[in-house]
């Protein structure tokens, strides 16, 4: 069995905007994993279920890493990160909800 060679092209963010979204939350502050890692769980659940269109995940996402922007204290302890967790989750239930009326 022969196989073609792969070939691997950079991945714009223009093109794939959440790349951006995780890049941008691995380089910032404790915690910014948590919130979009909340987000689009959320998100891709509304869309599974029909509640949401395929792009709004990434307007979802991107909306509630704005809207929340952990701090030091969000990250201090499991605790604090199950608890930001949770307010990302509600957040990004708002905004489904609000993207799709």
């Amino acid at each position: 069995m022969t196989t073609k060679p792969l070939t691997f092209e950079p991945a714009g963010f223009d093109r794939f905007p959440g790349l951006g979204l995780a890049y941008d939350a691995l380089g910032g502050p404790e915690g910014s994993t948590t919130v979009l890692n909340a987000a689009n769980e959320v998100a891709v659940a509304a869309f599974l279920a029909g509640r949401a269109r395929f792009t709004d995940i990434h307007r979802v996402n991107a909306a509630t890493v704005a809207a929340l922007p952990p701090t030091a204290a969000d990250a201090a302890s499991l605790d604090d990160l199950l608890a930001l967790d949770e307010r990302a989750r509600a957040c990004a239930q708002a905004l489904v909800e609000e993207f799709t009326r």
